[in-house]
């Protein structure tokens, strides 16, 4: 299952915004990526439904009412992780990004090599920022796995099964252990079995969530804990 990012188009112009929806559905297919996105004409639409839950922003710089400066200004306020990329003809106001902490802009017209090169940047950025590695004992030997990679984590027994992009992996552990290995992390208990990076929930229903298209049960013990922390990484708290 390919990593999914969720993306915003703030561009006014419909030609423009088509543009780089087809360069990220191009860039997702060659990079095994997929760009969950939402496009908005002007920045006061974009900031009014605004809740924190992006990963990557594609900001136009001349944008009618509240330009595209002064809008990533005003979400800084609520969401200081979210990676930003102004796009732009206007390459002498573009350095103005850096004052609201832009990774990078890019240039209209926008041309798929370079827009490649910025996005690779902008994911590696991203995997940094959430991702750290861990050790575990597979077996008769050690393990590397980057947290990132970790879909949900399962206790059964004495054992703990670590499901992954790349596969399952098996330790004798403690679930309080792992907790604490993955303390800081978005992941979350759906119960006492699971659990769960949140990076991976597409769906929740009333005592179940489906995680990277496996369905979990949530226990009602948990159910609000789980969905305060979902809550919290979705509005990126």
């Amino acid at each position: 299952m390919s990593e999914a990012f969720r993306t915003c188009i703030v561009e006014d112009n419909k030609e423009a915004g088509e543009k780089l929806c087809s360069f990220l559905a191009e860039y997702g297919e060659k990079r095994n990526y997929t760009f969950n996105i939402n496009v908005y004409p002007d920045a006061l639409d974009f900031l009014e439904e605004f809740r924190g839950n992006y990963d990557f922003i594609f900001m136009d710089i001349e944008l009618p009412a509240v330009n595209g400066i002064e809008a990533v200004r005003r979400i800084r306020e609520k969401d200081k992780r979210v990676i930003v990329i102004f796009v732009t003809n206007m390459a002498q106001y573009a350095v103005k990004g850096y004052e609201v902490d832009a990774l990078d802009f890019i240039v209209k017209p926008v041309q798929f090599s370079a827009f490649c090169m910025k996005l690779d940047r902008a994911v590696e950025r991203f995997k940094a920022a959430k991702d750290k590695e861990i050790w575990i004992a597979d077996g008769s030997r050690k393990r590397r796995l980057r947290t990132s990679e970790i879909k949900y984590v399962e206790v059964t027994h004495h054992s703990v099964i670590y499901h992954t992009a790349d596969g399952d992996y098996k330790s004798y552990d403690q679930l309080k252990n792992v907790c604490r290995i993955l303390e800081g992390l978005p992941f979350a208990l759906c119960n006492r079995c699971f659990l769960v990076n949140l990076h991976y929930v597409t769906a929740i229903e009333e005592f179940s969530v489906t995680v990277a298209g496996e369905n979990l049960q949530i226990s009602r013990n948990k159910k609000k804990e789980f969905l305060n922390r979902l809550n919290e990484y979705l509005g990126g708290k």
